[in-house]
């Protein structure tokens, strides 16, 4: 498809997803169930808070907020740069929580940040590799604080050292995809980091190889553009297991809050259930690939 910025990494995924169709199933379909399971935990939804972060801006408190919000939809929260003030308020709120750590260059301060997190009773945990460099090819500064690259190595430390289970995300390759099953990773996200670099593979384009790879070992999260449920539809189809949702829910939470959240998941969740009923998919494990087409051009 054409538009004005080629290279816009976010653009690119919109358009891909926009160029999946699905057809429709009808004879012997049934009321379907959103139901998800994640680390021997059931949830009514496969939809999840993104591991957003600084949202003080969009609201007072805005990370809790979202965090109330998915808990009040029995969804999973997702949590990304805060300090540790703030990962207990977000676990304090009940939510399920998962922190993802920034790949800070003081392995150290990575390993007190698993500590602290753990005793704060998150579900799970992990580290965002895809954003160690800055656009100049050195390594990233973020909020002041310093960023470096990790190893296959260090990540199996991490890995090692965490309680919980532990989540690579940033995985845009089959490359990176092997490579965290190599390092014991219990869980993987897709996502190019909404562009951190231009012309970035939209997830779903990869996915298929990426769950071919993975073969149902470990969980697969796709993150990246996903605004309906019909986007969460065909993100399940193509292999993930759940997703992450940030910019959709960015204007509920700041027009209503946690109550916005919640309504926005509920919203993109019944969304998700329409196209179920229309596939003959009576739950989120019969989601059946063959249903998504693709339009020519792609």
């Amino acid at each position: 498809m054409e538009h004005s910025k080629p290279w816009d990494s976010d653009q690119i995924t919109r358009d891909y997803f926009d160029s999946l169709l699905v057809e429709m199933r009808h004879i012997d379909s049934v009321i379907p169930s959103t139901k998800f399971e994640l680390y021997g935990e059931t949830f009514d939804t496969p939809i999840m808070t993104a591991a957003l972060s600084h949202l003080g801006k969009i609201r007072e408190n805005g990370m809790v907020e979202m965090a109330k919000g998915a808990h009040a939809a029995n969804a999973v929260a997702w949590a990304g740069m805060g300090d540790e003030a703030e990962i207990a308020a977000i676990t304090a709120t009940g939510a399920r929580t998962i922190n993802i750590i920034k790949p800070y260059a003081d392995n150290d301060y990575i390993f007190r940040r698993i500590e602290h997190a753990e005793r704060c009773g998150v579900m799970a945990l992990g580290i965002d590799v895809d954003h160690s460099f800055a656009a100049n090819g050195q390594y990233d500064v973020v909020m002041g604080e310093k960023m470096k690259s990790k190893s296959l190595a260090e990540i199996k430390e991490f890995i090692k050292y965490s309680k919980v289970p532990f989540i690579i995300k940033g995985v845009l390759s089959e490359q990176d995809a092997y490579k965290a099953l190599e390092a014991g990773a219990k869980g993987i996200v897709v996502s190019h980091h909404h562009g951190i670099m231009n012309y970035a593979v939209p997830p779903l384009y990869i996915l298929p190889k990426i769950t071919k790879v993975v073969n149902h070992r470990i969980p697969i999260i796709v993150d990246c553009g996903i605004v309906s449920g019909m986007d969460v539809f065909k993100a399940l189809a193509l292999g993930a297991d759940a997703v992450c949702v940030g910019r959709a829910i960015m204007e509920p939470l700041k027009t209503d809050g946690a109550e916005g959240v919640k309504k926005q998941i509920l919203k993109m969740t019944e969304e998700l259930a329409g196209v179920m009923a229309k596939t003959c998919s009576k739950d989120l494990k019969s989601i059946d690939p063959s249903v998504i087409w693709q339009r020519n051009g792609w």
